[in-house]
């Protein structure tokens, strides 16, 4: 079947529009299986007679598409052939035709084939991009620009390896004479075109690429041909810092404009320059540092230029920690200027972030929350007094502390008008206490031993979150100051302020009960280094039922989804509270239930916020582990039917949570057997399609790996052993997926009799030694190792190391004989997991005591070196389990989005199974094991230690068995 591109255009067409988007998308997705779907996308996108929107759409779906269905997990591409040397030719070409705003979803698209591709499997595109450039063409060079770019960019976090500086001397080799060449046309097309608005802008929007490709071919080395030519770049560099075009310049004090944008890059440039080869770069600094002085003291307030000036402090800080530069700076005259025309400007509240706060709260709370990539002036004016103070940290505190405490007695005069003043002391004094980069999990641990950081939260502070009179910024400033040094403050000044904090999350204002809420779960976080928790669980509990009705309120205050779900750190703070309660749930537990799956109900209609929705299913799975042990009915009844019926509405963004929560349901219940609904769900479970989806793999292996040993006979007696081996079959075939698959295997054969197995256990064996001989990792061999002695450790359930070694005869003829003597012994040594080391402990130690094939078959080497291999493991003998559990770690969530990846649920995690918890004292059993084994076979055990073992060897295992 063709692709019908009218009727694709319509559907994109529909997909904008929120009534008909889930439908529409159902039906892209079904096109999506037809040939040359992806070359019918990029068909609409270059045809001008389709609306732009839709054009826009069908990039951003082209884009959406090649993520999902460009490679395996193996890397081979999944579309044919020609489809992929069709994309690989035709994208480049498009991309220099269309809007920027396409081009970015191109780019985008070009950026994961490169991924994959590049540079073997498309060796052709750094030439391709070379002759398509042009002299003085603006549109054609920045479409090529931007896809350099996107490429390009890639490698900045990458780990140097030999394969990638291999693709960056296959880049620079080809594409660093041209790119200069560019930069000189387009440094002389701009000279050509003062005062010409819309030439300039195009080729300024050239310039801007240049720059931003400049800092993506320098982030690991500096090019060869960069420093052969530095001192010209250097000059360029410094000709757009300083740069003026009244044709260039916008009305709009909000936007940045080409001016703005292209000194943001030229900083940009300097800061990696600055850092990473200061050395070569030395004798241009210095200019530099003059213009940027003049930069930050001649730019205006307006926001259009705030990312020029955090960049021009971030340049500047760089400068500073370097004591060279620093020096010029080490005087308190200088330093009183630096403080009053620089950081002080920089650091003050202006009427736009007023506006902020008041008309885009949540935008205020991303911008200034500590640890926030963000770009503002108020962060980089504070890193750089920071890294000044660290060259220099008493004078700079006395130079600070002298408008600190100018600024609290401006405030002193006026406390009504002249609030401010006391904003702009908070943050200075805020910038010289903290030392060091604050923790997004403890705030800041070190401080300034200048300044008392707590007596002046007592002087100044504290009556900020204790008035009802106080500006509502300066709460905000407050409930701040605890959020940045929440380690500094004791156990005791904790239990004073924390009901303070919580008090704040009454308040009407939208930044004051969010910053509430963020300080109160970090403050939940806290623990000392006992790791007991700073603010006890006792003081929550009682407090827990108000708390979270009332974060509830806030959450669900307006109904549309995407309001529900805007405001995530709300959703954090209900997950701190829930995980910190633990079963202190229980007696608000239909609340709470009632709570969330409203709240799942509403969200579902359009996931917009992956942090949200995060926090959200971490709270039903902090919910379902710490209730369900002895409310496992409550539990089941309010939450299976509103999660499996997302799952029967398609939200794919939401199926990985729902399994993983489904799979907690069935490992936390106490219950030996599955309930009736979750039985019902395990056939629709094991249709192949629910795992096309890798993001949905892990969680549906977790469901299958707890709910069979609890539904094994029904499962049995279903049919539906068959089709578990299938998924096996289909998980087992690829490394992404190879744990899942020894996950499962484990145990199916833990919770199937042999009986029940007969058939499939050649099938297994074929499908695991295929892996080992052809495609084998790491992982996949520990993970067969471990399941061998599975197999060789359950002698008693019909098993046993002679059981395997008869299914491997079937397979092939001795392949025993090569896996045990190459694999497994040799590396049973490299098991971490106690429990690991203590299955391998009993098969070693059952292989020995029963093993017919060792006694008989193997009788020359076999049974001395299966003893000597277990000895080994008895020098570190596995400890037992404490039973503890597990400390649900924080999860940085700075990386989050919808897509295809997993995101494990940290509340959902599962301690490792442990068959055999009878067996504490390891040695002990081994003992007794093995004596036992001797009586048995009439003193068969004493007559091979004494034949087959050397002395040291022989001494070690009479003391064990004593």
């Amino acid at each position: 079947m063709s692709v019908d591109i009218q009727n694709v255009a319509g559907l994109l067409h529909a997909s904008l529009d929120p009534a008909q988007n889930r439908q529409a998308e159902q039906s892209l997705k079904a096109e999506e299986a037809k040939p040359g779907f992806s070359l019918a996308l990029l068909q609409i996108v270059a045809t001008d007679s389709f609306p732009q929107n839709t054009r826009l759409a069908s990039a951003l779906f082209f884009k959406n598409f090649i993520r999902r269905n460009w490679t395996d997990e193996e890397g081979n591409h999944k579309l044919p052939q020609n489809e992929v040397a069709t994309i690989k030719s035709e994208l480049i070409g498009l991309m220099v035709k269309v809007p920027s705003s396409i081009q970015a979803q191109l780019g985008d698209a070009i950026s994961v084939i490169a991924d994959s591709d590049f540079w073997q499997r498309w060796d052709t595109l750094v030439d391709d991009l070379i002759s398509r450039l042009t002299p003085d063409d603006a549109q054609v060079n920045n479409g090529i620009l931007q896809v350099a770019h996107s490429i390009f960019r890639r490698w900045e976090p990458l780990y140097r390896s030999d394969e990638l500086y291999t693709e960056i001397n296959h880049v620079l080799s080809k594409f660093a004479a041209p790119f200069l060449q560019l930069w000189q046309n387009t440094d002389a097309v701009i000279e050509q075109s003062k005062g010409n608005a819309q030439l300039l802008k195009a080729h300024y929007g050239t310039l801007d690429l240049i720059l931003k490709l400049m800092y993506d071919l320098s982030t690991h080395d500096m090019p060869p041909q960069f420093e052969e030519n530095l001192a010209a770049i250097a000059a360029l560099l410094h000709k757009y810092l300083t740069y003026d075009d009244p044709a260039l310049r916008t009305s709009d004090d909000d936007e940045a404009g080409p001016l703005e944008d292209v000194r943001a890059s030229v900083f940009r440039v300097l800061v990696l320059y600055t850092k990473k080869y200061e050395e070569e770069f030395r004798q241009h600094l210095e200019q530099f540092v003059g213009t940027s002085w003049n930069l930050l003291t001649g730019l205006g307030p307006e926001a259009k230029y705030d990312v020029v000036i955090s960049r021009a402090l971030e340049f500047l800080t760089t400068v500073v920690s370097i004591r060279t530069y620093a020096e010029q700076f080490n005087s308190a005259e200088v330093l009183g200027q630096v403080t009053e025309k620089v950081v002080i400007p920089n650091l003050s509240l202006r009427e736009s972030d007023i506006e902020t706060f008041e008309d885009e709260p949540i935008e205020f709370i991303r911008r200034d929350l500590e640890g926030s990539d963000e770009d503002t002036r108020r962060r980089g004016a504070t890193n750089f007094l920071r890294k000044l103070m660290e060259q220099f940290e008493r004078p700079v505190t006395d130079v600070v502390m002298r408008y600190v405490n100018h600024f609290l007695a401006e405030y002193a005069k006026d406390r009504t008008d002249d609030w401010k003043a006391k904003d702009t002391a908070v943050h200075l004094f805020s910038s010289i206490a903290a030392k060091g980069s604050a923790t997004s999990a403890k705030g800041v641990l070190s401080v300034n031993p200048n300044v008392n950081v707590i007596d002046f939260f007592q002087k100044h502070i504290a009556e900020d979150l204790t008035s009802t009179d106080a500006a509502t910024l300066l709460k905000v400033d407050a409930i701040k100051y605890l959020y940045i040094f929440r380690s500094i403050l004791s156990a005791d000044q904790w239990l004073a302020a924390f009901p303070l904090l919580v008090q704040h999350l009454n308040s009407t204002n939208y930044v004051v009960y969010t910053y509430a809420a963020i300080a109160v779960d970090r403050a939940l976080y806290l623990t000392n280094d006992q790791r007991h928790p700073m603010i006890p669980r006792d003081s929550i509990v009682p407090l827990s039922k108000d708390l979270l009705q009332h974060l509830f309120k806030l959450i669900t205050k307006e109904s549309k989804p995407e309001k529900v779900q805007e405001n995530e750190f709300l959703m954090k703070c209900v997950m701190r509270v829930l995980i910190v309660i633990r079963d202190g749930v229980l007696p608000v537990l239909d609340n709470v239930i009632t709570n969330l799956v409203n709240i799942t109900k509403v969200i579902r209609h359009n996931p917009s916020n992956p942090g949200f929705c995060y926090f959200h299913f971490e709270s039903l799975g902090s919910l379902i582990r710490f209730a369900t042990p002895t409310q496992p009915e409550k539990v089941e009844a309010g939450l299976f039917q509103p999660l499996t019926s997302i799952l029967g509405s398609n939200v794919e963004e939401f199926t990985p949570y729902i399994f993983q929560l489904l799979a907690a349901m069935v490992a936390f219940n106490p219950s030996t057997t599955l309930s009736s609904s979750m039985q019902q769900l395990v056939g629709p479970v094991l249709a192949p399609a629910n795992w096309e989806s890798k993001g949905n793999v892990p969680a549906l292996a977790r469901f299958l790996c707890n709910a069979i040993p609890k539904d094994a006979t029904h499962i049995a007696a279903a049919n539906q052993i068959e089709p578990l081996l299938i998924v096996f079959q289909r998980l087992v075939s690829t490394k992404a997926n190879e744990t899942y698959a020894m996950d499962l295997i484990e145990v199916v054969v833990t919770s199937f009799p042999p009986a029940q197995l007969e058939s499939y256990w050649p099938t297994i064996l074929q499908l695991m030694f295929t892996r080992l001989s052809n495609s084998r990792t790491e992982n996949f061999a520990m993970r067969f190792i471990r399941f061998y002695h599975l197999v060789s450790a359950l002698q008693d359930k019909g098993l046993g190391a002679d059981f395997f070694i008869a299914v491997a005869d079937r397979v092939q003829e001795n392949v025993f004989t090569q896996i045990y003597l190459q694999i497994i012994l040799p590396d049973t040594q490299k098991l971490t997991r106690p429990t690991d080391r203590k299955t391998a402990v009993i098969s070693l130690t059952r292989t020995l005591a029963d093993s017919q094939a060792f006694v008989e078959r193997y009788s020359k080497r076999g049974w001395t070196i299966t003893c000597q291999a277990l000895l080994q493991l008895l020098i570190n003998p596995p400890l037992p389990n404490t039973g503890a559990d597990d400390v649900i770690e924080d999860r940085d969530t700075e990386d989050l989005a919808f897509g295809a990846a997993f995101t494990p649920l940290n509340t959902c995690r599962q301690p490792a199974r442990d068959l055999w918890p009878e067996v504490q004292d390891v040695k002990t059993w081994v003992g007794v094991t093995l004596r036992e084994a001797d009586t048995r076979h009439k003193g068969r055990i004493g007559k091979f230690v004494g034949e087959k073992l050397g002395e040291e060897e022989r001494a070690a295992l009479t003391a064990v068995m004593g």
